[in-house]
């Protein structure tokens, strides 16, 4: 277990916006920092960061908490992987607990946490094979070193060799501990029906280990080197509980820092295109693996940067892949460019010919806009045939179709009509005929992200009745968190000052009317505050932070953060009331506000009550001075009711 200690200096050294800033494209926003939800598909930014308050809110979903919240909802992480890999990333050194574990703890060690663990351990098996082994270095290694890898990207992408012997790594696991199902559900292990023993997937091959986002293995790439064996060149690990294919892009982990800086990604075909364009100094490139694009994949670019160029090779497979891969893009509202290498050349072979200045150089003055680069393709496929032409036109403008933006769209037919010589009107009527084409024909992956509903609904209305009760004690502890520390200047009974803190005064209040708290968060936190206050400490704002409960976090949140900040009006010589500047007539009012409101609660009860007692008339005393004491109230409030 991770010491308590360590728990401190974690919290007190991570920034939440440096976290946050490797997963979201951060934008200043006056003293915040707002990004697209990365949990929410949304087009208008509405997650906010807090530097000063080193804490984040998405409001299009709710969520919201402190960095290591966010590595947990963001990555899966249970609360001590998020802290390794907060404390990993700021160089803290972890201390332990020196204890044995409890039956709950050990419980908590699912088969997922496992998965992790044993992918680290076949990871490192693969690496001390290639470097620490003969048969590794006299293969692995001399084909890395073939296709003029060093030996520092080697070890940046981890590569690594799985030895000739059927079941090196099995055998090696198993002495480790790690039992056969486990093997078996990592899919790094096969165990054949009639055999007691296990065989290695990936023997004999050279290893490319697929990261997360966040760096850890969660499956792996294999590539055969002998030629006279009939099998598939590339062998990739099976679907699993943590590695799926489509949700992963290789490369990501090591570029996503030079993605953002550069606000562009380069998306390639293979692991060797990645590496080797890293090898050349360019790093703000990933891989789809050899897959098809998938929308979850986008979208983990799209976190980035909105902006990707394709680059691909100049055979056929490649301009078709191209194609796919444009459309899907600008569903996703990127802003794309493709590149196709001279015939015989990939990213790969490209890159090693050339300095990274001119293969800089070469991608950015070659790639073309979507529209050239297709109608440069289909047009020579067309020649002069005047049919085949009106299909490559009506192909370019069925991606246009695709396109999210009204104002883009008619930028990009304007384009295709100068290019053509055809009117907009005929372009605008064929565009809107492949939109039709587009909803009718709805791809599986999209139909499973957006369910196509009929145009028109019954929809059910829904009445509910606002409980104004529960908003008041919301604003209570929201100003408890805000300004706990607070002093307030009052006056006892016979006009003495004295003076109090925003905790003191509003606890007081609630204890000396034994009010009884309607929601359960806020019971959790005004107890934290009371126990606070009996060891002489103010607990609030980021002190509920540590306790790492999801439903404090959100809370708290939701309390200290707003979603608008106020423009500078000063220069306008307009001078706008700032948050807590009038607090000492806000806490009174609201708790006055929230007494009366209480009273009109224990009157509500009473009534129902009154239906089936045999006490009426000492209820019906209790009603008469229960509506004298809200007619108070409610005249302190300035409400005549």
């Amino acid at each position: 277990m991770i010491s308590k200690a360590t728990i401190d200096k974690i919290f007190s050294t991570i920034r939440v916006e440096e976290i946050i800033g490797e997963y979201v494209q951060l934008k200043r926003a006056g003293s915040n920092f707002k990004g697209l939800s990365p949990f929410h598909e949304e087009k208008s930014p509405s997650f906010v960061v807090s530097p000063s308050k080193q804490i984040w809110k998405d409001f299009s979903s709710g969520k919201g908490g402190t960095a290591i919240s966010f590595l947990m909802e963001i990555e899966n992480f249970t609360y001590p992987e998020a802290l390794r890999h907060a404390a990993k990333k700021y160089g803290i050194e972890i201390e332990e607990d020196i204890r044995e574990l409890t039956e709950d703890e050990k419980q908590s060690q699912t088969d997922k946490e496992l998965l992790f663990k044993i992918h680290e351990v076949a990871n490192t098996f693969f690496q001390e094979q290639l470097f620490d082994t003969e048969e590794g270095r006299s293969i692995g290694y001399s084909y890395f070193k073939e296709r003029e890898l060093r030996d520092e990207i080697i070890k940046k992408f981890q590569l690594g060799y799985s030895p000739e012997q059927k079941n090196a790594f099995t055998e090696s696991a198993l002495n480790k501990g790690y039992s056969k199902e486990i093997l078996e559900k990592s899919g790094l292990s096969i165990f054949p029906e009639n055999s007691p023993n296990g065989i290695d997937r990936f023997r004999e091959r050279v290893i490319f280990p697929i990261h997360s986002f966040s760096g850890r293995v969660l499956g792996f790439g294999a590539r055969i080197l002998k030629n006279n064996i009939k099998t598939a060149k590339y062998l990739n690990s099976p679907e699993t509980e943590i590695y799926h294919k489509s949700n992963v892009l290789y490369g990501l982990n090591q570029s996503k820092q030079a993605i953002s800086k550069n606000n562009l990604c380069l998306l390639v075909e293979g692991y060797m295109d990645v590496i080797a364009l890293h090898q050349s100094g360019i790093e703000n490139v990933v891989s789809s693996s050899g897959t098809a694009l998938t929308v979850e994949q986008i979208k983990l670019i799209k976190r980035l940067t909105e902006n990707v160029t394709i680059l691909f090779d100049g055979d056929k497979a490649g301009i078709k892949a191209s194609f796919r891969s444009i459309d899907m893009l600008l569903s996703e509202s990127m802003n794309i460019r493709v590149l196709l290498f001279p015939d015989g050349d990939d990213p790969d072979s490209f890159a090693r010919k050339h300095p990274q200045d001119y293969v800089e150089n070469f991608i950015k003055n070659e790639a073309k806009d979507f529209i050239d680069f297709k109608a440069e393709i289909l047009l020579k496929e067309a020649g002069d045939d005047p049919i085949k032409k009106a299909e490559s036109i009506r192909d370019i403008v069925k991606s246009v179709g695709f396109v999210q933006n009204a104002l883009k769209q008619e930028i990009y037919l304007k384009e295709v009509s100068n290019k053509f010589k055809l009117s907009e009107q005929s372009l605008f009527n064929e565009l809107n005929v492949q939109k039709q084409l587009q909803k009718q024909h709805v791809s599986p992956q999209q139909r499973q992200e957006t369910q196509v509903k009929p145009r028109l609904e019954k929809v059910t209305e829904v009445f509910e009745t606002i409980n104004s009760l529960l908003m008041l004690e919301d604003k209570l502890v929201d100003l408890m968190l805000n300004y706990g520390d607070r002093v307030l200047d009052r006056k006892d009974d016979e006009n003495k000052p004295y003076q109090i803190t925003v905790i003191e005064e509003i606890i007081n209040h609630l204890d000396e009317d034994e009010c009884e708290i309607q929601s359960e968060i806020n019971k959790k936190i005004i107890s934290e505050i009371k126990e606070g206050i009996a060891e002489n400490k103010l607990r609030f704002g980021n002190f509920f932070m540590t306790l790492m409960d999801e439903d404090i976090q959100g809370k708290i949140a939701d309390a200290l953060i707003e979603p608008y900040e106020l423009s500078n009006w000063e220069k306008y010589s307009i001078t706008p009331i700032k948050p807590g500047s009038k607090l000492s007539e806000q806490i009174s009012e609201t708790l006055f506000k929230y007494k009366r409101d209480y009273v009109l609660k224990i009157v509500e009860d009473l009534k129902k009550e009154l239906v089936s007692a045999e006490n009426k008339d000492e209820i019906y005393m209790k009603l008469v001075k229960l509506s004298q004491l809200k007619n108070k109230l409610s005249e302190v409030t300035h409400r005549i009711l």
